[in-house]
């Protein structure tokens, strides 16, 4: 099927959020946290790339989250791309959701991998059952908070949501949480080991954050990972 792109902007430096529409409302069934993959022919060869949807289901549309990769084969096709202009996409597809709101959740997330995030904590918080869900997401630098005013904006209206972005790169005025994500842990989780833990990013921090979580009693079931790399 085609994703005809309605409208995209920067949302940081290199960062774009992307509005696609396909056809067919039923070729586009998803749950949040779940990808599409775009394909296409460049430059001779035929490539597919995987994005997670940052969005919840919405009819024949979908939101993506997307980092410009300069020296990469798709990332700029797709930052060229002007609204009307279609890419050929596959069906709907990943493991990477909700397993049980009825758990307390912690939510990790690096960089673009806050994308799934972004569909997955309101889908989380509207469950009746759902319980205390933390995000906690790390990034450089204040300005790469991606979709900060929407995850603050439901950290007022759900007191049990907790949005925790941490920077690595601070600049002095910043009063928040300070470097990876790996040390905030301990706080976000504290005795509890009764909670799933959903990590999204980069294979460096998903495995380190995985063999902490493992050396605290974590069982690999509550566990739910995907890497960007």
């Amino acid at each position: 099927m085609k994703a005809v792109l309605v409208q995209s902007h920067d949302i940081a430096p290199l960062v774009r959020h992307f509005l696609f529409e396909v056809r067919d409302v039923e070729s586009l069934q998803f749950k949040a946290g779940q990808f599409v993959s775009f394909k296409e022919s460049l430059d001779g060869k035929e490539i597919v790339r995987p994005y997670s949807i940052a969005s919840l289901p919405q009819g024949n549309r979908f939101e993506l989250c997307l980092n410009l990769v300069e020296d990469g084969h798709f990332s700029p096709y797709l930052f060229k791309m002007k609204p009307g202009d279609a890419v050929e996409m596959g069906a709907p597809l990943g493991f990477f959701v909700v397993r049980n709101p009825a758990k307390e959740a912690l939510f990790i997330a690096t960089g673009t991998g806050i994308a799934p995030f972004r569909a997955m904590t309101p889908d989380y918080l509207n469950h009746a059952e759902a319980k205390t869900l933390t995000l906690l997401f790390g990034v450089r630098y204040e300005p790469s908070i991606y979709y900060r005013a929407e995850f603050e904006t439901l950290a007022l209206e759900k007191p049990e949501f907790r949005f925790w972005p941490t920077l690595s790169r601070p600049d002095p005025s910043w009063a928040g949480r300070t470097g990876h994500v790996q040390t905030h842990l301990l706080e976000a989780i504290g005795d509890r080991r009764d909670l799933d833990v959903y990590i999204c990013g980069m294979k460096a921090m998903v495995d380190d954050v995985r063999g902490i979580l493992k050396e605290m009693g974590f069982d690999r079931k509550q566990i739910v990972f995907e890497k960007y790399d």
